[in-house]
């Protein structure tokens, strides 16, 4: 049985305002078995494909390889546009060892509503997948319950999003406040999600607008308004 441990503590600054919150990287980046393009850092997997959207929708030019130069760009970039990460699982256990979400067993989680609390700017949650069986979303709405609390739906288009109220305390007065949260869940940047994607209408249409038209496309532009 193999011990997959999140390699990274959760990546917020004091005026964080959006968290991405996935599940776990590839087991190669807990054992520090990376491949030549991987990057050593929150969603360095290449074939994740978040940061190539990041880099589409920005023109960043960013490095794809191990070194300390890709880290700081991409830690440059969260920082300037005021997004953090935190994904939701601590570890869990696998027979096999590969990066399936279903794979996963006696999972612990992230107290990712104590971060929420700890720091007061964030505002949106953006998953990167939906509420399938152990994805980031599905996990969520089970922390979720820990704390008596639960989504509303705001709207059911894909990406989908809902929203939540958290209490919180003023540190100073002990007085109680309440504030909104919206959770976005994103289209997976797997290359198992392509299948769902070429399902949707709206992709579809798109696409026979522009037969060039694809499921990278279809995610660049869907990330875009969030990133």
């Amino acid at each position: 049985m193999f011990k997959h441990k999140h390699p990274y503590k959760p990546f917020i600054q004091s005026d964080t305002k959006k968290l991405i919150v996935g599940t776990l990287p590839p087991p190669r980046f807990s054992t520090g078995e990376l491949l030549e393009k991987d990057v050593d850092f929150c969603y360095g997997s290449y074939y994740n494909s978040l940061w190539l959207f990041i880099d589409k929708i920005h023109n960043l030019n960013l490095r794809y390889d191990n070194s300390n130069e890709a880290i700081d760009q991409r830690k440059a970039f969260l920082i300037k546009h005021k997004i953090g990460v935190c994904d939701i699982v601590e570890s869990a256990e696998r027979e096999k060892i590969d990066a399936s979400d279903l794979g996963m067993k006696n999972i612990i989680l992230r107290d990712i509503v104590g971060y929420l609390k700890q720091y007061p700017s964030i505002e949106t949650i953006l998953f990167t997948g939906g509420n399938s069986k152990n994805g980031p979303e599905y996990f969520f709405r089970k922390h979720l319950k820990d704390y008596n609390l639960k989504l509303e739906l705001v709207n059911n288009e894909v990406p989908r999003i809902h929203k939540f109220s958290l209490c919180q305390s003023e540190p100073k007065t002990g007085s109680q406040t309440f504030r909104t949260i919206e959770t976005v869940s994103l289209t997976s940047g797997s290359g198992a999600a392509n299948i769902s994607i070429s399902r949707l209408p709206l992709y579809k249409q798109l696409k026979s607008k522009n037969p060039n038209f694809n499921t990278f496309d279809f995610r660049v532009m869907q990330y875009a308004e969030f990133f």
